[in-house]
């Protein structure tokens, strides 16, 4: 992880509000859909987070090539 809130990390890119919105809402999902069982899918979900985190991770990238 990084060691300043500034530095880029491409593990964990920093989040918009909105899109720390969405992710906690898809992650609320997945976490109710995983008291429903094992058997449960939950692609569709992971597919919204990865590209949430994708979009976020290519602005960060974008963001500090600015500087």
């Amino acid at each position: 992880m990084a060691s300043r809130k500034n530095e880029y990390d491409p593990k964990h890119p920093p989040l918009t509000a909105g899109e720390a919105a969405k992710f906690a809402w898809y992650v609320g999902r997945m976490a109710k859909r995983g008291l429903a069982g094992e058997s449960v899918y939950q692609g569709d979900l992971e597919r919204k987070v990865d590209r949430l985190l994708d979009g976020a991770r290519a602005r960060a990238e974008k963001n500090a090539k600015k500087k």
